[in-house]
């Protein structure tokens, strides 16, 4: 089970080393001023220009941020069940899930509002409409920023409380441990 933590942990590292990795090359051949052009071009366009890999990382880095939050809430405000009912599947499940989360949410995205028109290429900006663009844009808002953060808030608020009553607990045990000593001889 402890494996599987670790596990979490070098997915998120994995998730940031591709969007690193990636957003470099990105600047690299925009610092080119490659013309798009033909299917090639395309495909320049959707996937390095329009920086997808980029934003399929950063979601999937979002998404995995909040699988490990919830998982240290179980761990150590429920340790009890999450001893007996967390499995290593579910963990690994999540892992898999914060990548298939990154490219369902960003790749459909960048197909249906990105296109090269007359060798430029237009990324996150051929919407069919505004209401269209405004709903993507509040979806996205309360996906990857309101709900992640309410995640955090909660589960780390919750996290502090439980830390905060097992310290005192501890206080407490240590001040009649002293007593103890003090008063048998």
């Amino acid at each position: 089970m402890y494996w599987a933590l670790e596990y979490t942990i070098v997915n998120q590292n994995a998730l940031d080393l591709f969007c690193s990795f990636f957003l470099v090359i990105t600047y690299a051949v925009k610092l080119c001023n490659i013309r798009p052009s033909g299917a090639p071009g395309y495909w320049l366009c959707m996937t390095i220009t329009g920086e997808l890999f980029v934003s399929l990382a950063m979601n999937g880095s979002i998404v995995n941020i909040a699988a490990l939050t919830i998982e240290r809430y179980l761990k150590v405000v429920h340790s009890v069940w999450s001893k007996k009912k967390l499995q290593s599947w579910m963990l690994y499940s999540a892992t898999a899930f914060a990548w298939i989360a990154g490219i369902a949410t960003t790749a459909p995205l960048v197909f249906a509002t990105s296109g090269v028109i007359n060798g430029v290429c237009y990324t996150y900006a051929l919407f069919e409409s505004d209401e269209m663009r405004m709903a993507l844009t509040i979806w996205y808002i309360l996906s990857f920023y309101f709900i992640v953060i309410m995640i955090f808030i909660f589960c780390y608020g919750r996290i502090l409380v439980a830390i905060r009553r097992q310290a005192r607990v501890m206080a407490a045990h240590s001040i009649l441990t002293v007593l103890a000593l003090h008063l048998c001889p």
